[in-house]
């Protein structure tokens, strides 16, 4: 490859998280309190009995009025679980034809609730002490519908392999550049609003058909003129995702790829792609370089592929760092995650043109065009 064109690729790998991430805006812990106004937790949960204790035990002392857990016709203790961690548990009962799992259980829960605030919450993050008092600030200096996306704590190792897509999810959802986005963008993990807002807009009635709630909740918003704030979620909101396994983790990412692309901004999507290109050739280039390059030969070319490789190792640890807690060789060796990035998508790409579903916790996510029936956790 001609040398130019090599530091074409560099320029783009560098250029494009400057521009996508520009403005990560990381929660900021709070001792705010509500005040005069009453903050309601739903969460949805379907067999959610491993992770339910922590993110309970991180609500207890926050100040808020009520801990809904909807129990979306679990298999498993969820519903024990919840009650024993204090929470009041709602069954969600029969799901009405044309809703997804995930949005009849906030529907449900935000209607079993009296709060003035609403906070939907999944299963599987954890809130720190001052994160709700982050949440109330962000709130109230923007209105409208607040979304956090969870930083990922990683702790097994092949945990370190959702790498690219947790920076591929930071970067195409276009939410971090500093400027309104023509295409709003919300994370479904943690999301605060107020229950006039909610309620104006339609709560998840709009969205009840969409496997994408939080992306489309989002358009709703904006539709209404309200505005959509998002952030990451630092030290103040973390979750920890597909901890039993790789089986787990390539369900869960081949689920979020297919039903995420089409909801990506398009120019963040395109600037994403050509990052990724970036990152292949640097990887493809520089490995062929050692394998065909002789023992004690540093040559030109030898050299510029190791700075090409320092050089994307540095920016994707720059990118991590927003997104998750990634052990040193996720980024030193960036091939590895790259390749199950690279796996798990042709994976999703495959069943989502032939089968036009993938299977998540046991129930088929519909990936049609057409409005029929889905069904989504």
């Amino acid at each position: 490859m001609p040398d130019g064109v090599l530091v074409l690729l560099l320029l783009v790998a560098a250029v494009v998280p400057l521009w996508l991430l520009r403005d990560p805006r990381a929660l900021r812990p709070s001792a705010a309190a509500a005040e005069a106004r009453t903050v309601s937790v739903v969460v949805p949960a379907r067999d959610e009995e491993r992770t339910l204790p922590a993110l309970l035990a991180s609500l207890d002392g926050l100040g808020v009025c009520e801990v809904v857990v909807v129990d979306d016709d679990s298999t498993d203790r969820t519903a024990e679980v919840a009650a024993a961690g204090g929470a009041r548990v709602v069954a969600a009962g029969v799901r009405p034809d044309g809703w997804t799992g995930k949005a009849w259980a906030c529907e449900t829960g935000a209607g079993s609730t009296s709060g003035d605030l609403l906070l939907f919450l999944d299963a599987d993050t954890v809130l720190s002490a001052g994160a709700l008092g982050g949440l109330l600030q962000l709130h109230d200096a923007h209105g409208g519908l607040v979304s956090v996306q969870p930083h990922h704590r990683t702790v097994r190792a092949h945990e370190q392999l959702s790498a690219y897509f947790n920076a591929v999810a930071l970067l195409a959802s276009a939410a971090f550049t500093g400027r309104r986005a023509r295409h709003p963008m919300a994370f479904g993990p943690c999301l605060l609003t107020s229950r006039a807002d909610y309620e104006r807009v339609g709560g998840h009635r709009v969205v009840r058909g969409e496997v994408l709630d939080d992306v489309r909740l989002a358009r709703a918003y904006d539709r209404a003129g309200l505005p959509v704030t998002s952030a990451t979620g630092g030290n103040a909101v973390s979750m920890r995702s597909y901890p039993d396994g790789m089986a787990q983790l390539v369900s869960g990412w081949t689920k979020n790829i297919a039903s995420g692309a089409s909801a990506a901004n398009p120019l963040a999507s395109l600037a994403t792609v050509l990052w990724i290109c970036a990152h292949h050739v640097v990887a493809v280039g520089a490995l062929a370089a050692v394998a065909t390059g002789t023992t004690g030969d540093l040559s030109r070319t030898t050299a510029l592929w190791a700075l090409a490789w320092l050089v994307v190792a540095l920016q994707l640890r720059v990118v991590l760092r927003s997104a998750g807690s990634f052990r040193w060789w996720t980024w030193a060796l960036f091939p590895l995650p790259l390749l199950a990035f690279d796996l798990v998508f042709a994976r999703s790409a495959a069943l989502t043109v032939v089968r036009r579903s993938v299977p998540w916790r046991g129930r088929p996510v519909d990936l049609r065009r057409e409005r029929a029936p889905r069904e989504a956790a």
